[in-house]
């Protein structure tokens, strides 16, 4: 069990600490003690102390001077100020100080111990935020994209097993989910990435500049062609181009993509010069392309260039694990563009944002996390600064999985295996036993769905658990 907090009680009348300590002692608390200001920092700078009251007045070194001493020793210890009727304004000039709070003797003990319990919640909750903010720069540190969770695993191994090949890439996914970061993602691990990453949205651009846009043009192709330009085909040679919204090409630019695709090469607009070039081609949609190609709507040939390997990316309900993290992130970038200093989450901001479905994926996240920054009021994030759409849920229910209507049968056994495991952390003969199942079936499915790396190893004799994150 978690060692209960220790609190230090610096007052120089010996009623008041003796009364102090054997009520917070009553409460569970470890308490230390001091007699002055002086003593009282002496303690503090020994370390293990959680909290502080101190008396305003004190001989020597006063309340007010212990606290702005305290602020320097031990800046993430709270102090709360104890104070007689007549020195209130001393008490303010302490809140302004850096204290947590101040209370007036005589006080009531449920007001302390509320005082104190809120404090002690401040400090979890800057710990864990801090946690989560070192684990964040951790992962961003290694050039990682954000992600812990079993379904974002699979994805990064199947990146990085596709980025050391010349092979063309499809990515699909949701929108909103980060198709481009994982398009990123493969360039960087691959040999190519040295070179030009290039980026084209191909629902952005109307058919005719599109095709100027890929290919270049040269002078007096067309009205306003000043001069010649490079394509983007051009721009990424050695490289990789990134060609997002494929399924919206047009059927007169599908067949010059294939071409180059084939051969190597392409001219451009109002150009007879065959230019070759040595392009790697990452396509990405939210759409169903052989779909599309069944109602002859995109190119059967194309279709089958373009998709030699298939990376999926999860949409961000099926990765509820990484919600933490991603809005941490997002709140450090914003915080920083909008000059707000903030700490984190408050614990059931968070909670509402794990139990939200996020219909608009990564993107919508982050557009939450940028609202929530700016309508900010106190120096965490709290439910009130988020949208209407995220307050209304209730909060996430530890133990209950949520599987929305027509998800596949395997993708349901799945998730529901990787849940057990992480409520069991990890140990597959208890998951077994939970789900009614042979162990073997445990370790097939694992090995099936390419998630038993991601979920971690149990020491099965002894029942107990590994950490997935470790």
């Amino acid at each position: 069990m978690a060692e209960p907090p220790t609190l230090l009680v610096a007052d120089d009348d010996p009623a008041v600490r003796e009364s102090l300590e054997r009520t917070l002692k009553r409460e569970g608390y470890r308490v230390v003690v001091a007699s002055d200001g002086q003593a009282g920092l002496e303690r503090l700078k020994a370390g293990g102390v959680d909290l502080v009251l101190a008396d305003l007045k004190m001989p020597g070194l006063n309340g007010l001077e212990l606290l702005r001493a305290a602020k320097t020793v031990a800046p993430d210890v709270d102090v709360i100020m104890l104070t007689a009727f007549g020195t209130v304004e001393e008490a303010v000039q302490a809140m302004k100080d850096g204290a947590y709070d101040f209370l007036t003797k005589p006080f009531q003990r449920a007001q302390l111990i509320r005082l104190i319990r809120k404090a002690l919640e401040r400090r979890a909750l800057i710990e864990e935020n801090r946690a989560l903010q070192q684990r964040l720069e951790d992962l961003l540190r290694q050039g990682a994209v954000i992600g812990t969770s079993a379904a974002f695993q699979r994805m990064m191994v199947l990146i990085e097993q596709v980025a050391s090949s010349s092979a063309t890439v499809l990515i699909q996914g949701e929108s909103g989910t980060g198709k481009e970061l994982a398009a990123r993602a493969i360039h960087e691990r691959s040999p190519r990435r040295t070179r030009p990453f290039v980026a084209v949205n191909c629902a952005a651009l109307p058919e005719t500049l599109l095709e100027s846009e890929l290919f270049g043009y040269e002078r007096g192709a067309f009205t306003g062609a000043t001069g010649r330009k490079e394509g983007r085909f051009e721009l990424a040679d050695g490289g990789t181009l990134f060609l997002d919204e494929v399924a919206d090409l047009s059927p007169v630019t599908q067949p010059k993509i294939l071409r180059v695709l084939q051969e190597g090469e392409f001219e451009r607009v109002g150009g007879t010069k065959t230019i070759r070039v040595d392009v790697r081609i990452v396509s990405a949609t939210n759409q169903d392309l052989g779909r599309l190609v069944r109602e002859k709507r995109f190119r059967e040939d194309l279709y089958y260039r373009l998709n030699v390997i298939t990376v999926p990316v999860p949409p961000l309900r099926q990765r509820q694990e990484d919600i933490p993290m991603l809005a941490h992130h997002f709140l450090r970038v914003y915080a920083a563009k909008n000059n707000r200093r903030l700490e984190g989450f408050s614990e059931d901001a968070l909670r509402r944002l794990e139990a939200y479905a996020w219909p608009g994926n990564v993107r919508e996240l982050e557009n939450a996390v940028e609202r929530a920054v700016v309508l900010a009021r106190e120096s965490v994030i709290e439910v009130a600064d988020l949208p209407g759409s995220v307050v209304g849920t209730a909060p996430r229910v530890e133990g209950l999985v949520s599987i929305p209507v027509g998800t596949p049968l395997a993708e349901v056994e799945q998730r529901l295996l990787e849940e057990t495991l992480r409520h069991t952390k990890g140990n597959k003969t208890l998951a077994a036993k939970l789900l009614g199942i042979d162990p073997k079936t445990v370790f097939r499915k694992l090995k099936q769905g390419g998630g038993e790396d991601a979920v971690g190893a149990a020491p099965e004799a002894s029942g107990e658990g590994a950490d997935a994150d470790q």
